[in-house]
Parts: structure tokens; sequence; C-alpha cells
């Protein structure tokens, strides 16, 4: 005598396999870095619009940093657009300005 596990294993209404666990551990963590990710850029554009003149130039360097990982965090989720990320952020058009660029650092000449 075989022993068969519950159909509801293999199948379910939307004709789609079931997740797994390891499905499911993965979109969850998916989920926990996009928010660890939005918290760091919330974290650095406040940062950013409280400084004075004189920190303005590396905090938007930082805050260019964190919402850049912010947008590649997103697509990696599966979000591809960004608008609504700049509408609730408030993400000021110097910092968007600066996405993807990185600092130069002293000493590397490229020619």
């Amino acid at each position: 005598m075989s022993l068969r596990p519950p159909q509801t294993y293999f199948d379910n209404t939307s004709g789609k396999a079931p997740l797994n666990v390891l499905d499911y551990e993965m979109m969850a963590e998916r989920a926990d870095s996009l928010g660890r990710a939005g918290l760091r850029a919330e974290a650095a554009l406040a940062s950013f619009a409280c400084a004075s003149d004189d920190e303005r130039g590396r905090l938007i360097d930082e805050a260019a940093a964190k919402v850049y990982a912010l947008f590649i965090q997103r697509e990696i989720c599966g979000l591809k657009n960004g608008r609504d990320v700049v509408a609730r952020y408030a993400i000021p058009g110097a910092v968007m300005a600066r996405l993807g660029a990185s600092a130069r650092q002293p000493g590397n000449a490229s020619a």
C-alpha cells in the first residue's frame, strides 16, 4: 500500500504550482531588503534636506547612492516604475541628477 500526499499540495485554483517554502522565504527576504533600502534612503534624504551648504556636497552623494540602491532593489522585486518612489520620498532633482554616478576618488586619474 502506498500513500499519496493530498492533491492540494500540487495545484491550486489559479492553475499555477503552489509556492514552495524556498520561494516564499526568498520573496520575504526581497521584501525585507526593499524595506531596509527604503529606510536608508529616507534617512539619507532627511539628512540632505537639513544640511548646511558646507555639508550638502557630501550628503548629496550619499543620498544619491541610497536612492539608487532603493531603485535597484525595487527592480529586483519586479517593480519597474520609479515615479511613485520619487513622489513618495519627495526626492529632489539634485539627487535624481546624481543617480548612478559615482564620486571621483582622489588619486584616480582616468583618461
